[in-house]
């Protein structure tokens, strides 16, 4: 089974650490290793999850009580649930020298919405640019075998600099039974655009570039039930370190700016959902 899922793909431009013109960085061997020993123990994780229960446990249903109820309130009112993660090793943290993973998990209901429709339409990548724009400005299917895809996805972010990068995603998707699917994507190239959309626009080299993102992996679960579809994500990147003296400009991207982007797709997703749905069609 190919470890990889979906477009999520988008959600890559959500992860940009730091938004200042700061000098090239190189991804050393030691920053890929961890980030691959974080992935490697998570997808552990979510393995046995979906092995669970017949593999539909939302993360908001593992919650203990009062809280799980109150999530659950919150979610079907038309709020978005995002919350910060962290997968460990035998209880520790786990170390990434000269880099920093961003891990969270996202969760939106949409009214209305099958299983089927939410599905077709994450798969719907020739037109991710109608929906999730300024985020994603280019989205291509390279290859479909099946329900695996491969697609190129190229990401905007402006944070006092506009950073452009391109990426090629290894998707797959799921099917459990009637109400409940999963998905997963891993971005196999990760590429920073310079004079991105100019006539000299050029790429610069894997792993040699300012470091906003080196590495994505996301996954997703759709739930079917309440009247509605329960879209979780994943989202979990690479990004260079705080470059040192830099603190004060890039500290708060690192944190805030994850949780935005991520909050950003999910609500695009489900209000694209929502004017999709048949009786808003009708009318």
């Amino acid at each position: 089974m190919r470890a990889s899922t979906k477009n999520s793909g988008i959600f890559l431009a959500t992860f940009f650490a730091t938004t200042s013109p700061a000098g090239a960085a190189d991804l050393q061997p030691q920053t890929a290793q961890a980030y691959e020993r974080y992935i490697r123990l998570t997808q552990e994780r979510v393995d046995s999850e979906l092995a669970q229960g017949g593999g539909h446990s939302l993360w908001f249903e593992r919650l203990s009580e009062p809280r799980r109820s109150t999530a659950q309130k919150q979610l079907l009112s038309g709020e978005i649930i995002v919350e910060r993660l962290e997968t460990l090793d035998d209880g520790k943290h786990i170390e990434v020298p000269g880099g920093i993973i961003h891990h969270w998990v996202g969760t939106a209901f949409v009214p209305l919405a099958t299983l089927a429709q939410t599905v077709s339409f994450m798969k719907d990548y020739e037109h991710k640019v109608d929906y999730f724009k300024p985020d994603i400005v280019r989205s291509k299917v390279l290859r479909q075998e099946g329900d695996d895809y491969f697609v190129l996805l190229r990401f905007q972010k402006t944070k006092i600099v506009t950073t452009v990068i391109d990426t090629d995603q290894e998707i797959s998707y799921h099917k459990i039974d009637s109400t409940h699917a999963w998905s997963r994507s891993r971005a196999t190239r990760v590429q920073e655009v310079e004079d991105a959309g100019k006539t000299g626009e050029k790429l610069e080299p894997e792993g040699h570039d300012r470091g906003f993102l080196w590495r994505m992996n996301t996954y997703w679960r759709f739930e079917e039930k309440d009247g509605g579809t329960y879209v979780e994500c994943q989202a979990i990147s690479l990004t260079r370190d705080i470059p040192t003296g830099l603190g004060w400009m890039v500290g708060p991207f690192v944190t805030t700016v994850p949780k935005e982007s991520l909050m950003f797709t999910l609500v695009s997703a489900r209000d694209a959902l929502i004017r999709q749905s048949p009786a808003n069609l009708q009318k």
